[in-house]
């Protein structure tokens, strides 16, 4: 492995964090720990206690995350930037927490950019992707959906990670990408875009909808879409509509507005 690998590696400086982040910034509280099981489980548990809206856990590691249809998403130690925050919505957004995934990967493409980082697209919902390979996990998890709704949102990038540690081939790292990133920069910016987009998503502008369209890689592929039960559907993907639905119109040219579904791109932009 590479020294710059290893250099990129050295812990996280959680009174950084927490003077950027907290002090100077937009949160209320920063949990740091070296390893957990699951930040977002951490989190959820912490909601439940009465954590405050934008609540920070982060770690060097964890032993038990998952991303998307609970896969398992881990890394070396040091490897990543893993973080998971709690936000309180708001009752009357209870109908609207289902686009929260996608102005969430918006704002790890806003962070992307700030960094340089080309050949990254969204695919829909929030997979982010980096020349088609996956570099970062989003996992978004209620934690109460009574009067005092709440939700934890988890990430997990692959900041160094060499070849051979992988989780998965069609994955890739900032470091593969040619990007020497350091993790507590990165972290912040991270999180202060994803609490732009956060407020712009609950003043239910439609701005960032329209961003989030701009960036998301599936709009104009053919795509395979794996429906729940098991069902297939072929077509192009032709656009987002306003709830953040995937619009895709099949080989009979019907037009399909999926809610949920696992999509493949057949080629390559």
């Amino acid at each position: 492995m590479k020294d710059n690998s290893l250099k990129s590696r050295e812990p996280l400086d959680p009174d950084t964090l927490r003077t950027a982040l907290v002090d100077n910034g937009p949160y209320n509280q920063l949990n740091y720990q070296e390893a957990t099981g699951s930040t977002n489980a951490d989190l959820i548990a912490a909601a439940e206690q009465g954590a405050p809206d934008w609540t920070i856990a982060t770690v060097e590691r964890q032993d038990s995350g998952r991303g998307r249809l609970g896969r398992p998403w881990t890394a070396p130690q040091g490897a990543q930037v893993i973080f998971s925050i709690l936000f309180r919505p708001g009752k009357d957004s209870l109908d609207a927490l289902g686009t929260i995934p996608l102005a969430s990967g918006l704002a790890m493409m806003d962070t992307l950019e700030s960094f340089g980082v080309a050949g990254a697209g969204l695919k829909w919902p929030n997979d982010v992707l980096i020349h088609g390979k996956k570099l970062c996990g989003i996992l978004v998890e209620a934690a109460a959906l009574d009067s005092n709704p709440a939700v934890v949102i988890g990430m997990g990038t692959n900041i160094s990670l060499q070849t051979d540690e992988l989780p998965v081939p069609h994955a890739t790292s900032l470091a593969l990408e040619g990007m020497e990133i350091d993790r507590n920069e990165f972290l912040i910016r991270m999180l202060n875009n994803l609490h732009e987009r956060l407020l712009e998503w609950a003043k239910g502008e439609s701005a960032w909808l329209a961003d989030y369209r701009a960036v998301c890689s599936s709009l104009g592929q053919d795509v395979r879409v794996i429906l729940p039960g098991d069902r297939e559907l072929l077509g192009v993907a032709t656009g987002i509509a306003a709830g953040g639905q995937l619009i895709v119109r099949d080989n009979d040219g019907v037009e399909h507005t999926l809610n949920a579904g696992e999509v493949t791109h057949l080629r390559l932009q």
